[in-house]
């Protein structure tokens, strides 16, 4: 991955997280007040930092919180405001939605480009100083989860200071040598998880799953077998480590906060890929943007 534009973008993601304070103070007024009934929006990479955030903000007891698939998002359901992460702010699918949702709903929306999108929301969230080049997302949605996290109150200092080590740490054999990775996480951490997953598929085209670690036991832990790894992002349940390992699998557990042990799951995609001579600025039938005609 060396000499890509995802590995720069990696690694500059520990001096993001720093501003994420002032980003959240910034926009204060434009993101969910407590109480408010919310949701949040969008696609792929967006929709998975939507689920960690979900949880996140209900555990904290600010307000119901859903998370959405922009193109799933029920007709019949009603918010208080209702927030959409859009890196390019050219989505088709969140587009659709700002547009049913314009006078009946507070709509929020976080993005790299602002003026691509500034028009379909009522406020805008500007990113744009952490927006990406690679078509693989990194940075930009790990800011945008580390403002809302600041926003909720959050301390993210030990966070960056993981990240940091993670960077300056060698990647373990097994890791970069898998043959497929199941990543597991529980309540916050299964959107990183889902994440996580879908970066290996995007960066460097390995089969990987992705699920809540509760759920592992019935019946996806039956792939687990020498060359193939399970990934708990957070504390593992009792037992499910040894019943891997059993198995033949090879189980990881870093103790890491989840949002900095993702880092690592970044540099681990991006050393396959390298590994296997892909380009992960460029993969195979993505663009940057999905806009439908």
């Amino acid at each position: 991955m060396s000499g890509t534009f995802m590995a720069a973008e990696v690694a500059s993601q520990p001096g993001c997280w720093l501003e994420a304070g002032a980003f959240a103070a910034a926009n204060s007024g434009w993101l969910p007040a407590p109480g408010a009934r919310v949701a949040i929006v969008g696609c792929g990479t967006s929709w998975f930092v939507g689920q960690a955030y979900a949880v996140l903000r209900e555990t904290a007891g600010l307000g119901e919180t859903d998370a959405f698939a922009a193109s799933e998002f029920p007709s019949g359901r009603a918010y208080d405001h209702v927030l959409a992460l859009s890196r390019s702010g050219t989505t088709t699918e969140v587009h659709t939605l700002l547009a049913k949702l314009r006078g009946r709903t507070k709509t929020t929306a976080i993005t790299g480009v602002p003026a691509a999108i500034a028009h379909a929301a009522d406020a805008v969230v500007d990113l744009s100083v952490v927006d990406e080049r690679s078509v693989v997302q990194t940075r930009f949605a790990t800011t945008a989860l580390a403002m809302l996290r600041a926003h909720l109150g959050e301390d993210l200092t030990d966070v960056v200071a993981q990240a940091e080590r993670v960077l300056a740490e060698p990647l373990p054999a097994p890791l970069v040598e898998a043959e497929q990775l199941s990543f597991l996480g529980t309540g916050w951490s299964v959107g990183i998880a889902n994440e996580a997953a879908l970066k290996f598929r995007e960066a460097c085209l390995l089969w990987t799953e992705s699920y809540p670690a509760w759920d592992y036991r019935h019946g996806p832990i039956s792939i687990s077998e020498p060359g193939r790894v399970t990934w708990m992002f957070g504390r593992a349940p009792d037992g499910l480590a040894d019943d891997v390992r059993r198995a033949g699998g090879t189980f990881v557990e870093s103790g890491l906060d989840p949002l900095a042990d993702l880092v690592r799951a970044q540099l681990v995609a991006g050393a396959i890929a390298r590994r296997k001579g892909l380009d992960p600025d460029h993969p195979r039938g993505l663009t940057r943007s999905v806009v439908l005609a």
